[in-house]
This record gives C-alpha cells, structure tokens and sequence, in this order.
C-alpha cells in the first residue's frame, strides 16, 4: 500500500500546530498531558483518575502523575467530593480554561500557516 504524506492536510497542520507550540513560551505538555486535560476540558461530566485511567486504557498510576504535573501549572485540580470525602474530581481551573483557548487560537494561527505553505 503506497500513499503520500506531503499532501496530508491533517499532518501539515499538526507539524505547523506542533511547531508553534514548541515556539511559544507557555508550557511544554506532552501528548498524555494534553490528552487528559482536553478530555477534562471537552467532555462535560465529573472527572475522577479511575475514569481517565479507563478511558485512555492506562493505570491509575500514570495518570495520577499526570493530574499532578498539569495541578503544579495550575491547569487542572483536585477537588474532593462534599456527599462521599472518598471520592476525588479533578476540576477546570481558569488558568486551563484560558490555556486551552490560546491553544485553540493557535491551532486557528498554524492551519492558516499551513494552507499558504
């Protein structure tokens, strides 16, 4: 099966996303970090380290790591369930809602720059 990468819009737009990202002077995430927080951020419901775990088929472990590098940036936190104190959520943050945006904008800025390439 042959095919051509150059002509890939998707690919061109992610290398021109990935290159501003790098260029920019916010915080380096990786692609977990990025994937967690856009998970906590798009889907509109109660997040715990058990879920995310599940849904991205990795241990509770790395993603407890993960909750704690993205709650060091003030990105996500930690809130404790009021009804059962055994459960944790892990919550929006202002300062993730605005990363997100600026990320997104970005996004916007590199498909442009890569449609004139």
């Amino acid at each position: 099966m042959e095919f051509e990468l150059s002509g890939h819009a998707g690919l061109k737009l992610w290398k021109q996303a990935l290159t501003n990202i790098v260029l920019q002077k916010g915080p380096d995430l990786t692609t977990r970090q990025l994937s967690v927080l856009l998970m906590i951020y798009l889907e509109q419901k109660k997040h715990t380290v058990r879920g995310l775990a599940a849904a991205l088929n990795v241990s509770k472990p790395v993603i407890t790591r993960c909750i704690d590098s993205l709650s060091i940036l003030g990105l996500v936190k930690r809130v404790r369930d009021e009804e059962d104190r055994r459960n944790v959520f892990i919550q929006r943050t202002v300062k993730g809602a605005v990363f997100l945006t600026d990320f997104a904008e970005m996004i916007e800025t590199s498909n442009e720059e890569a449609k004139k390439q």
